[in-house]
């Protein structure tokens, strides 16, 4: 007898009743309760209200009885990745990192390129597997790679803020540093929750148009908030916009853009990285060439920001792969793609011609630095 072809609902629910065996209670900080059972999710900034019986934005944060649950004991994918490929350039570049990740997301992104993990809980093509682990053994992997850094990514960070807090620790207790690889969509709350475990912050700003983050399912004035919070809290910030011709690369957006971002701290490094069509963004959307990056990068340095990062293009945009000296010009680190060629910066974050410091998390690289990736499990 051939088995039943399950349709797209039943498949989405046979994945959650799978997930929600592995979840634990969320953590005090990031809820509010109610009387009449209901529960304030603070994990993200959509800031749920989660009746008993349902779920978030996220998918992946429910109301069970009153007790809300959330992501716990699991990883869809982990790898030791070149810390260039998050991308962070002034967090102990030319390091690797150790980088995990976990299912669903409070967005939806048309072109995510992590989807079949992100999108799990709403697309029924997606498919990921989960494999239960531990945070001591994904410190122990960190340490055999040589990792000096844990960052959670690939979904939506602070949706599964209380995993990642669980690893994080381990991996302070073992003297290793910690980052998000996050869209930004954070609260007070979370932030305060994660910031004694981590060291850096890396948010995508998509757009500068709330209509477009809309569309995403985000709101635009939720991560510049973010952005904002991340400095005071004194976390190091990089900030990526993967620039996609026709969305967001208009020159009046993007002189918005760099101009908040130089308003916030212009020494915070901006990668503008080119986009390939992806996911629902197949048709109609064309691939962002050299040309476009560069124009960018103008914007952006006449905005006035100290460190611009072009990228996914490796070798067609000049020097801007490397890192300069702000004060005096010399080459700090070359790059070609994620590799790091030569990196001359120490522990001590001073130039070593000008003797000034170069904003940024340095130290001698560890790990394999081949620019290659390389897949746990």
């Amino acid at each position: 007898m051939p088995l039943p072809v399950l349709s797209d609902k039943d498949k989405l629910l046979s994945v959650k009743r799978v997930l929600s065996k592995h979840t634990a209670p969320a953590a005090p900080e990031l809820i509010r309760t109610h009387d009449n059972g209901d529960i304030e999710c603070l994990a993200c900034g959509h800031t749920c209200l989660v009746k008993p019986g349902r779920d978030g934005v996220c998918r992946v944060r429910f109301n069970d009885n009153g007790t809300l649950r959330v992501p716990f004991g699991y990883v869809a994918g982990i790898n030791c990745d070149p810390i260039e490929k998050k991308p962070f350039y002034h967090l102990l570049s030319g390091s690797d990192c150790m980088t995990f990740g976990m299912l669903g997301c409070d967005y939806h992104c048309g072109y995510c390129q992590n989807w079949v993990t992100s999108q799990m809980l709403r697309d029924a093509d997606a498919s990921a597997n989960a494999t239960l682990v531990t945070p001591e053994q994904i410190i122990a992997a960190a340490i055999q790679h040589k990792a000096p850094v844990i960052a959670s990514s690939y979904n939506e960070p602070l949706i599964t803020a209380e995993w990642s807090a669980a690893i994080f620790k381990v991996a302070r207790q073992n003297g290793l540093r910690c980052a998000f690889i996050s869209n930004g969509n954070a609260t007070p709350q979370a932030l305060d929750f994660i910031r004694p475990f981590l060291d850096g912050y890396k948010i995508d700003l998509k757009s500068f148009d709330d209509k477009h983050y809309r569309q995403l399912g985000g709101v635009l004035d939720h991560v510049l908030s973010t952005i904002r919070m991340v400095k005071e809290r004194g976390l190091w910030l990089e900030i990526v916009t993967l620039l996609v011709p026709g969305f967001n690369d208009n020159r009046d957006e993007l002189r918005r853009m760099t101009d908040f971002i130089a308003s916030v701290d212009p020494f915070i490094p901006w990668h503008v990285t080119a986009f390939h069509p992806d996911y629902k963004m197949t048709d109609g959307y064309r691939r962002t060439t050299s040309a476009d990056l560069l124009k960018a990068v103008e914007i952006a340095r006449s905005a006035g920001l100290k460190y611009i990062y072009p990228g996914n293009l490796p070798g067609q945009v000049g020097d801007y792969e490397n890192t300069r000296c702000h004060h005096c010009g010399a080459l700090l680190v070359s790059r070609h793609g994620f590799l790091v060629q030569q990196t001359r910066m120490n522990a001590d974050g001073l130039c070593p011609d000008c003797k000034r410091p170069v904003p940024g998390i340095w130290g001698v690289p560890s790990g394999h630095r081949d620019g290659m990736i390389r897949r746990i499990t």
